[in-house]
């Protein structure tokens, strides 16, 4: 069965190794590598590899541009939208490869031998997908600022402008002024639901893949988890697009005006 927690592989210092970090580690090692190599080789004329590239930014590029309805928003969304949804994908077709699942360090549990692999999601450690929600959630406030300004953005929340100015005229608008700070006050508790609600599906989805196909292998190991694993690729793909999409949704809603 497939622990809840990313098993220790081993330990630098004080900071513990596990397959789930190894896991997002190669991810980060890989696009530093595909990177460097794409600017190293950058030509006006694009071939083989800077392609490929190119034809993965336009796609996202033409996708989120039905989000935004803006081609300069989806360029500034980009470097954050297009990573995320790179590093959650990679992450989680990583170890569907033949072999990740099977190669690991054997040790011992309650007198059992269990089988710890080397690679496991990094998406199916709630550590990552918190990290991840927390990231996407921030960057959201934090463009928000910049495009309309840390008063306007703020005002979104709690509207101290409206309740100093209801003072002044008395009556019903103070009460208004008061339940739309009250309202303010709720879109707050609703900014950490977001980060919850990002990390658990994220991570429920892929975890509860791993524990799926964990018990079909272990009852039959030839030929019948194969659709089992195609069906892993998908929901990795669907989950990599969901994380992004929402990404993308709150960047959009925070960099509007008040009023749109």
């Amino acid at each position: 069965m497939v622990p809840l927690v990313a098993e220790k592989i081993f330990q630098i210092g004080s900071l513990p190794v596990t397959n789930a970090l190894i896991n997002s580690s190669l991810a980060v090692v890989f696009f530093s590598i595909v990177g460097l190599a794409l600017r190293k080789k950058a030509a006006a004329v694009p071939k083989g590899l800077q392609n490929f590239a190119e034809l993965i930014l336009e796609t996202l590029l033409n996708f989120m541009d039905q989000v935004t309805s803006s081609r300069e928003r989806s360029r500034r969304f980009l470097p954050l939208v297009g990573t995320l949804f790179l590093f959650i994908l990679f992450s989680n077709w990583l170890s569907q490869l033949p072999g990740t699942g099977s190669l690991g360090l054997w040790e011992e549990h309650q007198g059992k031998l269990l089988l710890v692999p080397f690679l496991r999601p990094a998406t199916s450690d709630l550590n990552t997908t918190l990290a991840l929600a927390v990231v996407a959630v921030v960057s959201a406030h934090v463009f928000g600022i910049a495009a309309i300004g840390f008063f306007k953005h703020a005002n979104k929340f709690i509207q101290l402008g409206t309740l100093w100015r209801s003072l002044r005229q008395g009556g019903m608008n103070i009460f208004v002024a008061v339940v739309e700070m009250l309202v303010g006050v709720i879109e707050i508790f609703s900014e950490v639901a977001k980060i919850v609600s990002l990390s658990l599906r994220l991570f429920g989805n892929i975890f509860a893949g791993e524990v799926l196909l964990t018990v079909i292998v272990s009852l039959v190991a030839w030929f019948v988890p194969l659709p089992f694993m195609a069906l892993e690729l998908l929901v990795g793909a669907v989950q990599a697009t969901v994380f992004s999409i929402l990404t993308l949704v709150y960047l959009t809603m925070m960099t509007e005006p008040i009023g749109h």
